[in-house]
């Protein structure tokens, strides 16, 4: 299943039914799980832990050093979960000892052409990066965000479950979860409600959301005193409480 022009090191771990297209690399630290689909001209380095029946196109580069000037050649690793898609020309690199030794990426992810990730992220699951997105150092994208196309986000951000950043946004502040996010720097523009609804959210569920991102974005109030509000005045439920409790601990600010 290795072609013969790849390139394989002797101590790389690789499942039995790995594929390995020509003129691939797989460097010596890396590990490779069972179901593994590589393509041509792939790059694969560093301490690297690729899932299950993860597919990686032609001439993407996974577990590379870092893109920062701390970095040093210490170990540090890129943990990935399975069934994820790396397309053409992605790159995502390893951690740094600083943002904790790794970047991990969960399940189930699509990552479209030219996309990259950077070093200490921590991606979630079902998470779409279209083609070109950008993620700077020590970014957390949660479970089914989505990130529009030539998007950049600038580091230490967090994207909440369920946003949506539209394509071209600069994103210098956190986007709370079920947001919708738009702008040349992101601004809000109420709740992603075409996403909300494929996911199978109830009318119930979205109504409350829409109450709460009103008080918590449209009324003008400090962020703390909004908070107040929709405790007083919308009964907690999961969705709220995911909400409430990702802008009480942002650190860079939220998009409003």
């Amino acid at each position: 299943m290795i072609h013969p022009t790849a390139i394989v090191h002797p101590r790389a771990e690789l499942a039995e039914d790995v594929e390995v297209g020509p003129y691939s690399i797989i460097g010596e630290n890396v590990e490779i799980s069972r179901g593994v689909k590589i393509d041509s001209h792939v790059r694969i380095e560093g301490w690297t832990r690729l899932g299950e029946n993860c597919r990686v196109f032609s001439f993407a580069v996974l577990g590379e050093a870092p893109q920062d000037l701390k970095y040093k050649g210490e170990p540090s690793e890129l943990i990935v979960g399975p069934n994820n898609v790396f397309r053409e020309f992605v790159t995502v690199h390893r951690g740094t000892a600083e943002g904790g030794g790794r970047t991990v990426i969960g399940a189930n992810n699509l990552f479209m052409a030219y996309s990259h990730v950077a070093h200490d992220c921590l991606i979630g699951n079902h998470v779409i990066m279209a083609n070109a997105a950008t993620l700077a150092g020590h970014i957390e994208i949660q479970d089914h965000a989505i990130i529009g196309g030539l998007a950049a986000v600038h580091q230490f951000v967090r994207i909440g479950a369920y946003a949506l950043v539209s394509g071209l946004t600069g994103v210098p502040r956190d986007i709370p979860p079920y947001a919708l996010a738009a702008g040349n720097r992101a601004r809000l523009y109420g709740l992603n409600l075409i996403g909300l609804k494929r996911h199978g959210f109830s009318s119930e569920t979205i109504l409350h959301l829409k109450r709460a991102y009103r008080i918590l974005f449209r009324s003008h109030l400090p962020l703390s005193k909004a908070l107040e509000r929709v405790s007083r005045e919308i009964p907690s439920f999961p969705e709220l409480e995911r909400l409430v409790e990702f802008l009480r601990t942002s650190r860079r600010g939220v998009c409003r």
